[in-house]
């Protein structure tokens, strides 16, 4: 070791000592390690261990002796181990865990203590003398590059495997272990690289481990005695086994790269610069590979656990799937997208049965030719699919079609390239489609489990389709509820229309040399027309009529009223108190209050009385409507008043009440009804007053 990098060294694992020592004495403080937990203690011994460690090598720095070195890279051996130890009990689920999964695969364990196992007597050969120095140095490069590798593995895989809640209480140590075992891999695949440690690197690894440790403190404060809801997830299974390959695989990239730069001559550093290019190239070409993936995962699934899938993690991701589209023709492609992800397929087509059809029809596919292809549904396919439920594996089918019984696969489907597996969409005992899945990207055996949860799945998704088509269906039953509706409104007003010109063609015979009433005939057939149009733009574009709301001068409706009425015959008294006026439209106000003189003329006889009172009543003008006609009962008052389609003639529609009352709380009034059959009926209008001021603000404050 350069001379000029060990007191820098020295400082380095001194400080590390020093913080390790700290820590344990805080340890020991908060608890004796003794009576505490499995997992408490085995943390003290891991810290115990690295305090050993850091205090050895500073030692042997200070005063230069070899034999202090030899025991440090032991202590070095130790400490992995008993870090391995404790978090291989972190990952050991609890017996009192009622969410445990499985237990811990073999290879897991075994690895650890085999990497250790191999480092201490590989160290011990050195020091017995049994292999020279120089031959001694590559293998314990590449024991020492094992270790951290391991431990990053079972770093990754406990903060992986955790339960979410008990993340915050787990994310020191993953932090805290792993900036040292990152720390260490670099170190170590350098030197493995090189033949050689790095002086620099080499002399700030304390300083690592010293900045780390606050770290561990951390988790220490926020978990006494660590988690229980520790569980060995595939994915986390999945992740650690990719890791593992990835190191070892780069671990046998850097071992060639060494032998071709030995043995390259002028060439070697430029032969050993490419392959380590390509050596990285390549692992990213395998890990963005879908197959590649695809063959992990049944590798995984298959060797390592009971059951092939992590049923909580496969109907997590699947109603993530089926919910992150809201429209029914993107909803059948996340349909299909989740369905092959059970089964690492790469495309697929959904075929549905609309309402209405007697068929089946492609309506979305992902990764596949369209298809014109319908099935009809009563084909043997569909019948089929219907009476079993099962999910056809057509290579079986081809393979052995015997086992399908006397089921027909369309030629359509045959043609379809790469055609799978075909799960049908069942809600209760109907179909209301099928999906079609290509071949998968790594050969799976589709057994009793992927058949069940396919089988589940597909009605999961179906129960999503069926409510999604039938919140369609809704949409438009309302968009055309709405529409009829509106319609009824303009049939209404069409009727008054009818009815006036109606009663001015009656009249026509009699008076059609009269030049005034000839004016009169005209001035009603242009207001006909303008309020017919308007119906129509209205029909046209909605409820809402044309313009603003606005003042209205309520005694100037009034008189119009009034005059129409006369014009047909009818005396209307009035009793107007003052001028008022409120805020609305103008058509509509006169549609509304004519509406009610007209209902109070229908019912009073010609020789009965109708009037129209207006009055001020605080901040609100009253409007009243009264006769002496038939009158109401309090049940229909109560029951049937002011609904559609509810009226007390026999050729009303009861569309006009409806839509005045409901066009009077738009404004913010209210209609009050007091009627007895019998005597008569007295409706009021209260609307919120409009004030026209004459005079400005500033005239009252100088007259105060």
């Amino acid at each position: 070791m350069d001379t000029a990098s060990a007191p820098l060294i020295v400082w380095s694992f001194g400080i590390a000592a020093g913080a390790y020592a700290l820590f344990a004495a805080y340890l020991l403080v908060i608890g004796p390690p003794l009576q505490s937990g499995p997992r408490a203690r085995w943390m003290f011994l891991a810290v115990v261990a690295s305090l050993v460690w850091a205090s050895i090598s500073w030692l042997s720095f200070a005063t230069d002796l070899a034999v202090l070195f030899l025991i440090s890279s032991v202590g070095d051996v130790l400490r992995h181990g008993t870090w391995f130890a404790f978090l291989l009990l972190l990952l050991r689920p609890g017996h009192s865990d009622p969410g445990s999964r499985s237990p811990l695969p073999a290879w897991l364990p075994l690895a650890c203590w085999a990497s250790i196992g191999a480092s201490l007597l590989w160290q011990l050969s050195l020091g017995f003398g049994l292999i020279a120095a120089d031959q001694w140095l590559r293998t314990a490069l590449m024991l020492a590059l094992t270790m951290p590798v391991i431990g990053l593995m079972l770093v990754e895989q406990l903060f992986r495997g955790v339960a979410e809640d008990s993340v915050w209480n787990v994310k020191p140590l993953c932090l805290g272990l792993a900036g040292q075992l990152i720390f260490d891999i670099y170190l170590f695949s350098d030197a493995l690289m090189f033949n050689r440690l790095d002086q620099d690197a080499f002399a700030v690894r304390g300083f690592i481990h010293a900045m780390t440790v606050p770290l561990l403190f951390m988790a220490t404060l926020r978990s006494r005695d660590w988690t229980s809801k520790i569980r060995l997830s595939q994915r986390a299974a999945f992740h650690s086994a990719t890791l593992l390959m990835a190191g070892l695989y780069l671990l046998f990239m850097a071992g060639v790269g060494y032998y071709v730069r030995y043995f390259g001559g002028e060439w070697g550093r430029a032969l050993q610069l490419a392959l380590v290019f390509a050596a990285i190239l390549g692992l990213g070409v395998l890990t963005v590979s879908g197959s590649v993936r695809a063959k992990m995962r049944v590798l995984v699934g298959k060797h390592f656990y009971h059951y092939r899938y992590d049923y909580r993690e496969e109907w997590l991701r699947f109603t993530r799937t089926l919910s992150s589209q809201d429209s029914p023709q993107a909803m059948g492609q996340q349909v299909i997208r989740g369905l092959a992800a059970m089964v690492e397929s790469p495309a697929g087509g959904l075929w549905l049965r609309e309402a209405g059809r007697d068929s089946y029809r492609q309506t979305a596919r992902w990764n596949i030719p369209d298809s014109e292809a319908l099935e009809m549904a009563d084909s043997p396919l569909v019948e089929f699919l219907i009476s079993s439920g099962w999910v056809i594996n057509l290579e079986e089918y081809r393979c052995y079609p015997g086992r399908y019984g006397e089921l027909e696969i369309p030629p359509w489907l045959s043609e379809l390239p790469n055609a799978w597996l075909i799960v049908p969409l069942m809600v209760g005992s109907q179909m209301t489609g099928f999906v079609v899945l290509a071949s998968a990207r790594t050969p799976i055996d589709v057994n009793w489990e992927v058949n069940d949860l396919l089988r589940t799945a597909a009605c999961q998704a179906a129960g999503f389709l069926a409510n999604m088509q039938a919140t369609e269906a809704l949409l438009e039953a309302r968009k055309f509820d709405a529409f009829n509706r509106m319609s009824a409104f303009v049939v209404h007003d069409l009727k008054n229309i009818v009815t006036q010109l109606a009663l001015m063609l009656k009249n026509a015979e009699r008076h059609r040399d009269n030049p005034e009433f000839q004016q009169d005939m005209l001035m009603t057939v242009e207001h006909s027309v303008e309020r017919m149009r308007q119906l129509m733009m209205q029909l046209r574009e909605g409820a809402t009529p044309p313009g603003a709301a606005c003042g209205v001068n309520l005694p100037d409706v009034i008189e119009r009223i009034r005059k129409e009425k006369a014009d047909q015959g009818r005396k209307v008294e009035l009793l107007l108190h003052e001028k008022l006026a409120t805020r609305g439209h103008e058509d509509r106000l006169e549609r509304v209050i004519g509406h009610l003189v007209q209902n109070a003329l229908d019912a009073t006889d010609p020789s009965g009385r109708v009037a129209i009172a207006l009055e001020r009543r605080g901040d609100r003008a009253a409007l009243e409507v009264s006769d002496t006609g038939h009158g109401m009962s309090q049940e229909f008052i109560r029951e049937r008043l002011f609904k559609p389609f509810q009226s007390t003639k026999q050729a009303g529609m009861g569309i006009g009440a409806y839509e005045s009352a409901q066009y009077i709380r738009e404004l913010g009034g209210e209609m009050l009804v007091d009627s007895e059959p019998g005597k008569g009926t007295r409706i009021t209008v209260v609307l919120p007053l409009f004030e026209v001021r004459t005079e400005s603000d500033l005239r009252e404050k100088e007259s105060a």
